[in-house]
C-alpha cells in the first residue's frame, strides 16, 4: 500500500467494525509519527505539529473512536479497544513501528501501548496524561449527564478547562473552533469514551513500559497536573518530564514550545 505526500481529504480504516478516520502529512518513506487526540477534540487538534513535522516525518492522525469523523460503535469499549484501534491503523498502513503522540486521553492510550504494544513504537510521547485521569464516578456521572442533556452540556465549561484565562483572552477564535468541536461531537460516542476513561487505572503496569518516553506536562494544568507528569517520570525508567507554560490542551496553547520538545525528542 503505498502513501505519499498530504491526505487533505482524510481516509478511513474498518476496525472492529467501525470507521476510524485519519489524515497523513508528509512522505510516507519518512519514519512515522503517530498523534492521538484528547477527549472531546479531533485531529484537528494537531495541525501546527503536522504542518511543522511533516517535513521530518510522516504525519498520521486519526480521530479517536466515537469523536470526529469516527465512528463510535454501539457497544461499550475499554482502554484496550482504544489501543487496538491504534495496532489495527499501522496494519493498515503497513508500518511496523511508529513514534507516539498522545495528549490527555490519548496519552492514556499511549500508555496502554507502551505496556502492551512496545515492539510496535519507536518511542512515547506522553502530554497532559495521568496513569489514572480522575475517579470513576465523576466520569460516569459525566457520561450520563451528555446522555440525558448532550453535549452542550460539557462545552460550556471546557474552555475553563483546557486553557489558562490568557489564552482565553488573547486567542479567542481558537477557544471558540475547539468548543464548537467539542459542541459537534456525538454524545453517545463521547460519552463511551468517559466510561472507558473511568475504568482506565494503569498505575500498576506503567513501571513497565520500556520505550524511550517523553513526558510534558502543562504548568497550569489542573486536570492532568505537573505532579501526575513527574509522578509517571519516576516509574518508567529512563524518561524525562518536560513542561510548557499551558493549561491542559497544551499542544494548542504552548503550540511552538511544544513542537519543539517533540522534534528535539524525537530526532
Amino acid at each position: 500500500m503505498t502513501h505519499t505526500g498530504n491526505d487533505t481529504a482524510g481516509k478511513t480504516c474498518e476496525v472492529d467494525g467501525i470507521g476510524l478516520h485519519y489524515r497523513t502529512d508528509g512522505e510516507r518513506g519518512k519514519p512515522c509519527l503517530l498523534l492521538s487526540n484528547s477527549l472531546g477534540t479531533d485531529l484537528s487538534m494537531w495541525d501546527v505539529q503536522a504542518a511543522a513535522l511533516a517535513g521530518d516525518f510522516f504525519v498520521v492522525r486519526y480521530d479517536t473512536r466515537g469523536h470526529g469523523q469516527s465512528a463510535g460503535g454501539g457497544a461499550p469499549f475499554g482502554i484496550e479497544r482504544l489501543g487496538l484501534d491504534v495496532v489495527a491503523l499501522l496494519d493498515h498502513l503497513d508500518i511496523a513501528r511508529a513514534a507516539f503522540c498522545g495528549i490527555s486521553m490519548g496519552g492514556l492510550i499511549g500508555q496502554w501501548l507502551g505496556i502492551h504494544q512496545p515492539r510496535r513504537l519507536t518511542q512515547l510521547v506522553l502530554a497532559n496524561t495521568a496513569a489514572r485521569i480522575g475517579a470513576a464516578a465523576p466520569w460516569q456521572l459525566r457520561a450520563e449527564q451528555v446522555r440525558r442533556d448532550g453535549m452542550a452540556a460539557v462545552a460550556d465549561g471546557a474552555a475553563a478547562r483546557w486553557f489558562t484565562p490568557q489564552l482565553i483572552a488573547r486567542e479567542p477564535d481558537t477557544v471558540a473552533r475547539m468548543t464548537a468541536t467539542l459542541r459537534s461531537q456525538d454524545a453517545g460516542g463521547y460519552a463511551a469514551c468517559c466510561e472507558a476513561l473511568a475504568q482506565a487505572d494503569l498505575r500498576a503496569q506503567v513501571a513497565t513500559i520500556a520505550v524511550p518516553t517523553l513526558i510534558i506536562a502543562g504548568e497550569h494544568d489542573l486536570v492532568t497536573t505537573v505532579d501526575d507528569g513527574r509522578w509517571l517520570q519516576q516509574r518508567i525508567a529512563g524518561s524525562r518530564l518536560a513542561s510548557v507554560p499551558a493549561s491542559h490542551i497544551s499542544n494548542v496553547e504552548a503550540a511552538d514550545l511544544f513542537t519543539a520538545q517533540l522534534r528535539t525528542f524525537l530526532l
